[in-house]
C-alpha cells in the first residue's frame, strides 16, 4: 500500500509546483463488503487528474464529482457510496475528502520515513453522520513529527478516528541476472514492490537490463550478506550456477527473512542443503521454514512470464499466512 501512497505524495508535489490543487480521497470505513478496504486512498487534481483508485474503477469518478466542492472551499467532506445497488459489493463506503496541502517540510520527512523501512501512522478524523460530514481531515505521524494535510486538519475527539498503521514497502532481493530474472524483476515492480537485483561483480549485466529496479548490486556473497534484510524483504536466488546458489545462500541462513525462493527441482535443493549442512550442522529452523524450492506455487507455469507469477503468488501467501485455493472454494469472505 505505501506505493500507492508514494505515487500520491510525489504527484501531489509535481502539482503544487504547477500551482495545481490536490485533494487527498481516503476510504475510512465500510460497512459490508467492497472491492477494496478502509486506508486506500486517491488523489484528484485540480486539472481532472486522478492518481491511484479506491475501487475496481466504478467509484473514482463519484470521487471526482464530489472533489469539486472541496477544491473550491477547501472544507472536507465525507462521501458515502451505497455499492449494493452498483458495484454488486454489498458495502457502503465512507471516503474522507479533503484538501492536500501539507506544511512543505512534509515532503522530504515522508521520503526520508520511507527511506527509513520504519513503519508509520495515519489518522483520518471523520463522521457517519450527515450533521458532521463537512468536519475532519488526516495527521501524518512521520518521525515522531505530526504533519497535518491541511492547515486546519486535527485530531477531533468529538468524531470517528480511523487509525492506520503504514508498513516498510515490500521489497524483493533477485540474486540473478539471467532472462527469467528480469522477467521476475519486471513483474514484482509492476506490483509496486522493491526490487534490489544482486549480480556476481563480473557480471555484464547493469540496472538498465532490469525495468523499474530500485538497484543493481554486482557484489560477491561476503558483500551480500551485509545487506540490511528484514520482514518486509523476500529474496529469490535464480543465479544458474549450482556454485553461486551455494554461496550466496550460505550467508542468508540466520537472516530475518520471511521468504527465501530458490530456482530449480527439489533433488537440486536438497544437494545444496546437504553440502550446507556438512559445513555447519546448526542450520536453523527458521531459515528451513522460510526456504521455498522449488519456489512458486503450482499452477503449470512454463514460461519466465509465468514463473515469475507463481513465485510472486507464492511471497503473497507466505507473507500473508494464506493457503493458496480458490476462492470459489474458500469459505467467508475474501479478505477474512
Amino acid at each position: 500500500m505505501l506505493h500507492e501512497l508514494k505515487n500520491i505524495v510525489r504527484n501531489s508535489l509535481i502539482a503544487r509546483q504547477k500551482g495545481i490543487k490536490t485533494v487527498l480521497a481516503s476510504v475510512v470505513a465500510l460497512d459490508g463488503s467492497s472491492y477494496r478496504r478502509p486506508g486506500v486512498r486517491m488523489s484528484v487534481q485540480s486539472d481532472g487528474k486522478m492518481i491511484g483508485a479506491v475501487s475496481g474503477g466504478c467509484v473514482e469518478k463519484e470521487v471526482l464529482r464530489q472533489a469539486q466542492s472541496v477544491f473550491e472551499t477547501d472544507i472536507p467532506k465525507v462521501m458515502v457510496y451505497d455499492g449494493r445497488y452498483r458495484l454488486g459489493c454489498e458495502g457502503i463506503l465512507y471516503i474522507l475528502i479533503e484538501p492536500f496541502d501539507p506544511d512543505p517540510s512534509f515532503f522530504d520527512a515522508f521520503e526520508k520515513q520511507c527511506q527509513s523501512r520504519e513503519s508509520f501512522n495515519i489518522l483520518s478524523s471523520f463522521s457517519k453522520e450527515e450533521s458532521k460530514r463537512n468536519l475532519g481531515g488526516s495527521i501524518f505521524r512521520l518521525n515522531n513529527s505530526t504533519f497535518p494535510t491541511y492547515k486546519d486538519a486535527e485530531e477531533n475527539t468529538d468524531l470517528d478516528v480511523f487509525e492506520q498503521q503504514i508498513r516498510p514497502g515490500f521489497k524483493l532481493i533477485i540474486v540473478g541476472s539471467e532472462h527469467d530474472a528480469v522477467e521476475l524483476c519486471r513483474y514484482a515492480s509492476s506490483t509496486g514492490w522493491e526490487v534490489d537485483i544482486v549480480a556476481p561483480p563480473d557480471d555484464p549485466k547493469s540496472i538498465d537490463h532490469f525495468p523499474n529496479a530500485s538497484h543493481y548490486l554486482g557484489i560477491d556473497e561476503t558483500q551480500f550478506e551485509q545487506l540490511p534484510f528484514d520482514a518486509q524483504t523476500a529474496v529469490v536466488v535464480m543465479t544458474h550456477s549450482y556454485v553461486k546458489d551455494l554461496k550466496y545462500l550460505s550467508v542468508i541462513t540466520e537472516k530475518n527473512i520471511p521468504y527465501i525462493g530458490l530456482l530449480g527441482p527439489s533433488r537440486r535443493r536438497e544437494k545444496l542443503i546437504n553440502e550446507m549442512l556438512e559445513k555447519d550442522m546448526a542450520l536453523p529452523d527458521s531459515f528451513f521454514q522460510s526456504l521455498h524450492g522449488p519456489a512458486g506455487i503450482n499452477i503449470g507455469a512454463e514460461t519466465a512470464q509465468e514463473i515469475a507469477i507463481s513465485i510472486l503468488a507464492e511471497i503473497l501467501s507466505v507473507i500473508r499466512s494464506q493457503k493458496p485455493i480458490s476462492l470459489r472454494d474458500k469459505t467467508g469472505g475474501i479478505h477474512q
